[in-house]
């Protein structure tokens, strides 16, 4: 076999690992704007937010507050569900209110003004020693966060998956 044709089969290779990271990063976008133009609405939508990124909310909140606008403005009593259980959830800490203040009040606005939860997941909390009464009490502390969005799945909620563009 020739090496060209070996840089060939390289490069397709390649591009097949990299294409579902390309469709990955617009999925949310694509299943939000499917919602919007449904006929009937979804029967709520829960928001998914799992990280590596400590600061990860920082880049998935105004995303998805711009989802529960969109969607809000189509289906004005559409129940929706935030549930982040990644590293980033650790900016949601009350002793991370400075150094994440944006965050916070994001989160702020989505609970108070907008009626959606916030949950970050205290089995993964724990494994860092974090309590859950070292949240705030406008976020929800859930058992565990797989099983909290499993819940809502189990009314009928369609599962959106934010990630980092």
């Amino acid at each position: 076999m020739s090496t060209r044709w070996l840089n060939i089969g390289a490069a397709i290779l390649l591009l097949l690992m990299l294409a579902p990271m390309a469709h990955a990063t617009d999925s949310s976008d694509t299943l939000v704007e499917a919602m919007i133009r449904a006929e009937q609405p979804p029967e709520g939508v829960v928001f998914e937010v799992v990280s590596s990124d400590p600061s990860g909310l920082q880049w998935a909140l105004p995303r998805i507050r711009d989802y529960v606008k969109r969607l809000r403005a189509r289906f004005p009593g559409l129940e929706m569900a935030v549930v982040t259980h990644g590293r980033e959830e650790f900016s949601l800490q009350t002793k991370m209110n400075e150094r994440y203040a944006e965050v916070h009040g994001e989160v702020r606005s989505l609970v108070q003004d907008s009626d959606v939860p916030v949950h970050v997941c205290a089995a993964y909390a724990e494994t860092r020693g974090v309590e859950p009464q070292d949240f705030p009490d406008y976020v929800q502390v859930a058992p565990h966060g797989p099983i909290q969005i499993q819940n809502y799945e189990a009314l009928g909620y369609t599962l959106v998956r934010v990630q980092k563009p």
